[in-house]
């Protein structure tokens, strides 16, 4: 088929050209005067060949403002006299005409060529234009042939397609838009010729590759650098829980998809001595390398202010002040709670974090209630703690808004749903987490960060609970408060069948730590005494909030190596005020394993 026999008509093309001819009756009547006044003036010269003769003139030096003719108006260029062949032969873009129900070749132009190689006029789509199948276009111009309705496909992979020596794979974003095809003359194939018009497609790929290979560095940059941040945000968390003697604990964190960028949650389990844990998870706002670093900073915050063993509220006050340091720009969230076996509750303390739930033995989930201050870095506000029970038979679940907030939900409807889900999860606490991530549908394409660090305290029974014991003894002031304490010591170490070495020890620290209390403390003194799978716990409290310190005795000194010689003999010791106004002084024995 000869296409400069054919002529390509888009949809409204027979309007425009009835508006041209329109818009040029005008300008004929308006030119009909000028050429009555050469007509009359005797010049039979039309008006190319005046602007010839002006134009002589002008190479003559001759003025054209003396000559006798008038200079006609110039129309406008147009482009109706331009060929559509020329025009899209040198467009760079991928052309391609096709017409009828089988969509023959109408025409290709040189991009599409050079692309694809040459293709034959009159033949069928489906035979001579494979790559047509290949990218998928073949149904989509059936689409356009039938409904009329222009049709894009983006992005699509050429082979070979980019580069003028096809080195390397190109991407075109194909648009096909319904024409009509007339025949201006007899077809020179008879296969080819069909009643005009003729319904046609026109076929238009625009080369994206330089697009599609820059948003592809920029994905590869994207994920190189959410790599290094997930990579840094794993580091800082803990690699490995401690466990306490009388928890079960366990933790979960889940960073956001591969979309999102990660963000700053962590979480902690830290060991207080005489049996108290710490148990803190916090979300710093923001994401990426920056939060990731900032969570870093607040976590080792936390552990150093841990180990001074203040109330949570008085950590989260420290923590306020040295994250308004860290960065002003950057608001995080925290809950640190401490847990006490002897008195079997969570105390802790909330900077704008979502509330920690307890399950009861029975199932029932309870919100740990109020004081909840403003996130940390804001400053100006007073943290307080409360407290909430925690027994044996219980757990508590501590967890990031990941886990609980979604863009169409209220975040109230979240926590309802983990209240739900969490009263009938059971198990270890490793099994808590991953039955809390299914119930509430995070999946590794989940939008946000998740942490999640749940707890238990286990009810023992057997010979479990034949490892677990516990004794006291009030003391009174006077000469007999340390002899008696002696005696009791000896008495309950004994009971627990500890190994002579083991029992003089532990006589020994008790007889330290009742006489430095006697010495230096105030009344209600007490002695109490704690056993555990694992280590030995000495605990002397008393009313005075002076804690005390180990130092050198100097040889004439006759007191002052008390504490010196606790802290030699046993495995750890510490000291902290207690909340009614007092301190207990404390120290630890490791137990030989088996």
């Amino acid at each position: 088929m000869i296409f400069t026999r054919w002529s390509a008509k888009l949809p409204g093309t027979q309007r425009r050209a009835a508006a041209r001819s329109g818009r040029a009756a005008p300008r004929a009547a308006a030119a009909a005067p000028l050429a009555d006044a050469s007509a009359a003036s005797g010049s039979g010269s039309v008006p190319a060949a005046r602007a010839e003769g002006a134009a002589d003139r002008a190479a003559d030096g001759t003025n054209p403002a003396t000559a006798d003719e008038p200079v006609p108006a110039t129309a406008p260029p147009t482009v109706d006299a331009l060929s559509v062949h020329d025009i899209l032969g040198t467009l760079p873009a991928l052309v391609a005409v096709v017409y009828g129900p089988e969509h023959r070749i109408a025409y290709v132009n040189g991009a599409y060529a050079t692309v694809f190689g040459p293709r034959p006029a009159g033949r069928t789509a489906r035979e001579a234009l494979p790559e047509l199948d290949e990218l998928g276009l073949l149904p989509l111009l059936d689409q356009v042939l039938r409904g009329g309705t222009p049709r894009t496909v983006k992005s699509r992979r050429v082979p070979g397609g980019a580069g003028p020596d096809g080195s390397r794979d190109g991407y075109y974003t194909f648009t096909c838009t319904p024409i009509e095809v007339t025949d201006s003359g007899p077809a020179p194939d008879p296969e080819a010729a069909c009643g005009a018009p003729h319904h046609g497609v026109l076929i238009f790929g625009a080369d994206v590759t330089d697009q599609i290979e820059s948003a592809e560095r920029l994905r590869v940059s994207e994920a190189r650098q959410r790599a290094a941040a997930v990579t840094l945000q794993r580091s800082l968390l803990p690699q490995e829980l401690e466990q306490p003697d009388d928890l079960r604990v366990a933790a979960t964190y889940q960073p956001g998809g591969t979309d999102a960028a990660v963000g700053g949650d962590w979480y902690d389990v830290i060991t207080l001595g005489a049996g108290r844990t710490a148990l803190v998870i916090g979300d710093v706002m923001g994401r990426g390398v920056r939060a990731a670093a900032v969570m870093g900073q607040l976590r080792t915050a936390v552990r150093a202010y841990a180990r001074l063993d203040l109330p949570p509220h008085e950590v989260l006050q420290l923590l306020d002040g040295l994250a308004a340091e860290i960065d002003a720009s950057q608001i995080a969230t925290c809950v640190y709670a401490v847990h006490d076996p002897n008195e079997g509750r969570l105390v802790y303390a909330s900077a704008g974090h979502l509330p920690i739930l307890v399950r009861d033995p029975d199932g029932t989930v309870r919100r740990a209630a109020e004081p909840t201050g403003p996130p940390l870095g804001t400053g100006g506000w007073l943290h307080t703690s409360g407290s909430v029970p925690f027994g044996p038979g219980c757990s508590a679940v501590l967890y990031t808004d990941g886990l609980v907030e979604r863009r169409d939900k209220d975040i109230d409807d979240g926590v309802e749903a983990l209240e739900r889900a969490l009263s009938g999860a059971t198990g270890a606490p490793d099994i808590v987490c991953d039955r809390l991530l299914r119930s509430l549908g995070i999946t590794a394409a989940h939008d946000d960060d998740v942490a999640i660090l749940t707890l238990q305290h286990p009810e023992r029974t057997g010979h479990d609970a034949e490892l677990f014991h516990n004794a006291a003894l009030e003391l009174h002031g006077g000469t007999e408060a340390a002899p008696r304490a002696r005696a009791f010591a000896s008495g309950v170490l004994t009971s627990w069948r500890f190994a002579p070495e083991l029992h003089d020890l532990g006589v020994l620290a008790v007889s330290e730590l009742v006489a430095n209390s006697l010495q230096h403390g105030t009344p209600p003194m007490r002695l109490r005494l704690r056993r555990t799978d694992r280590r030995l716990i000495i605990e002397v409290t008393d009313g005075d909030d002076h804690l005390p310190r180990r130092r050198r005795a100097e040889p004439a000194d006759e007191a002052g190596r008390g504490i010196s010689i606790v802290a030699t003999i046993a495995s750890s010791w510490g000291s902290r005020r207690t909340p009614g106004g007092g301190k207990a002084v404390w120290c630890e024995f490791a137990l030989p394993r088996g």
